[in-house]
């Protein structure tokens, strides 16, 4: 048993391969999976066997493996209250705008994206459905930052703000100013902050905290190409509109669940 083996739980060894392949999949053969996670190579076979069996992990014709169908079945029950309640509204959001349209929670640190309907303009995609990303470097990030308590803002800001192009804002004072700003007005964007080409506009959709759905805060937000920056804003009326009904419909939802 390697060094760093020693002590770990049977869940921990399994989490470890899973983050084997977000970090480096989709496709890794046993000997990737047992290095990159750490692990013996005899307690990889056997774990990995026991996921392959269960349909969490697949195996193609070169004998690598990759994240099974079952996986990705059962991590559609994840957020499913929130995307079923929110898709018809998000469906609107695009037509009226023609924009790509998403919905994204806040998970951590970090802009969790539940749900997503691409428009047809070609825009740099920063992120997919399921994707993450740092919450000061998008819009639907920062105004569900800028909503948060005082406390959960400076440590935030306290941290590591990662820059994923030239044009992300790290510094600590700048964006604590922003978020003042994004509080007051009640919308945030996002200029080349997380995709050098693209721009983005958002606004907060407010679900009462509610412990059902497991989750902090929502936001909605479009995203266009860099050359309709200075055409972000005429959407605002109907970003918040089409919030208002996203928060109407599950506040009715949650109601008649009770």
């Amino acid at each position: 048993m390697r060094a760093n083996d020693a002590g770990r739980s049977v869940a921990s060894r399994i989490l470890a391969i899973f983050e084997v392949f977000e970090a480096h999949g989709p496709l890794l053969s046993l000997s990737q999976i047992s290095q990159h996670a750490g692990l013996p190579i005899s307690t990889t076979h056997r774990i990995v066997g026991e996921l392959q069996e269960w349909g969490a992990l697949s195996r193609d014709e070169q004998g690598r493996y990759q994240l099974g169908m079952r996986l990705w079945e059962l991590a559609q029950n994840a957020g499913r209250r929130l995307r079923d309640t929110s898709r018809p509204f998000l469906q609107d959001l695009f037509s009226l705008t023609g924009e790509t349209a998403h919905l994204a929670v806040r998970e951590g640190n970090e802009a969790l994206y539940v749900d997503r309907v691409y428009g047809s303009k070609r825009v740099p995609k920063a992120s997919r459905i399921g994707g993450r990303l740092p919450l000061h470097a998008t819009a639907v990030g920062k105004v569900m930052l800028a909503g948060e308590e005082q406390w959960f803002r400076d440590a935030y800001l306290a941290g590591e703000l990662a820059a994923l192009t030239p044009y992300t804002f790290v510094d600590p004072i700048r964006l604590a100013d922003e978020l003042a700003m994004v509080a007051e007005r009640g919308y945030a964007t996002a200029y080349q902050e997380a995709r050098v080409g693209a721009c983005s506009i958002a606004v907060s959709v407010d679900l009462g905290r509610s412990p059902m759905l497991g989750v902090n805060e929502a936001a909605i937000g479009l995203v266009s190409p860099l050359t309709q920056e200075s055409m972000l804003t005429r959407h605002l009326p109907t970003l918040r509109g089409i919030a208002r009904r996203i928060e109407n419909n599950f506040q009715r939802r949650l109601g008649g669940a009770q």
